[in-house]
């Protein structure tokens, strides 16, 4: 059987007997039509089992992302199947091992940069001393954007110092925030919320229209006050985040205990953070090591 006919039953079995849509059907025919065109191969008696580990190390060598090329391999794999259990195909299935994405450690900040940019909003306006209030609050505390952005404001204790975050899979925990970021806090409450229109939110962080901030307007201003201050890294509001964890780790925090204070589940993904302390340490030994 020709590879063009088999595609064209393969399409005909995704949309009829598997729902899903033409779009998507096309999508898996689009990535098997890449595989065939690279064996430059005509008929299905001639696919090997080799054929797929060879295409996938073309992919990852052209530039290939390894989210698209493991799309791409599912797709195959699938096709291959359809094809065996058809009885078009006599070969046995394809076995590739799953692809993993290479592991990247996420924008970590020095201190400088951070002190830098906590201080770069214009404490002269009500939106300033708001922005400078949410910055210091998560870089003191290792919010995640979405909690910061819903966080009520009985759920700030500023006298003793501690944020109560409904984290993920509506798990509390308890965080401390430190005097210098309730003080910003307390600053911000008694000056700028109080006047504001929704005062009456159950929200502690309000724009001019008295609404919860989104996620876009504070990426925004993350950009823009990195900008002002110098700041070239690609940063967005996760950043500070992942400079609190760090920073904690590299002053010789428990990575248990900011596990607790990230909302972490598996101590695994707190673990990254190590590896980013041990990158920067090593480059200021570099530094300083290159200049004696």
């Amino acid at each position: 059987m020709r590879i063009d006919d088999a595609l064209d039953l393969y399409s005909q079995f995704l949309i009829a007997e598997k729902g899903l849509s033409i779009q998507t059907a096309k999508s898996y025919i689009n990535d098997i039509f890449q595989f065939a065109t690279f064996l430059q191969k005509d008929f299905v008696e001639q696919l090997e089992t080799d054929d797929l580990p060879a295409f996938i190390k073309y992919r990852l060598s052209i530039g290939k992302t390894v989210s698209t090329v493991a799309r791409e391999m599912s797709s195959i794999k699938s096709f291959f199947i359809f094809l065996k259990k058809d009885g078009y195909y006599e070969g046995d299935i394809p076995k590739v091992e799953s692809i993993k994405k290479p592991e990247t450690l996420p924008t970590c900040l020095s201190v400088e940069d951070v002190e830098l940019l906590l201080g770069a909003p214009n404490m002269e306006k009500d939106s300033g001393i708001r922005d400078k209030a949410m910055l210091e609050l998560m870089y003191a505390t290792g919010l995640r954007v979405s909690e910061l952005l819903s966080l009520e404001k009985n759920r700030v204790n500023l006298e003793r110092g501690i944020v109560s975050v409904i984290g993920k899979g509506s798990k509390e925990r308890k965080v401390p925030m430190g005097d210098f970021a309730a003080d910003y806090v307390r600053k911000y409450i008694d000056e700028v919320r109080s006047h504001n229109r929704g005062r009456g939110s159950k929200y502690l962080f309000l724009n001019k229209a008295g609404k919860p901030l989104s996620r876009q307007y504070f990426f925004k201003q993350i950009k823009k006050y990195a900008f002002e201050v110098g700041i070239e890294d690609n940063i967005s509001p996760h950043t500070l985040r992942h400079c609190f964890a760090t920073h904690l780790l590299e002053n010789g925090a428990d990575l248990r205990s900011v596990q607790e204070m990230l909302g972490h589940t598996n101590i695994a993904t707190t673990q990254i953070y190590t590896n980013i302390s041990t990158k920067r340490i090593v480059s200021v030994y570099d530094l300083y090591m290159n200049k004696k």
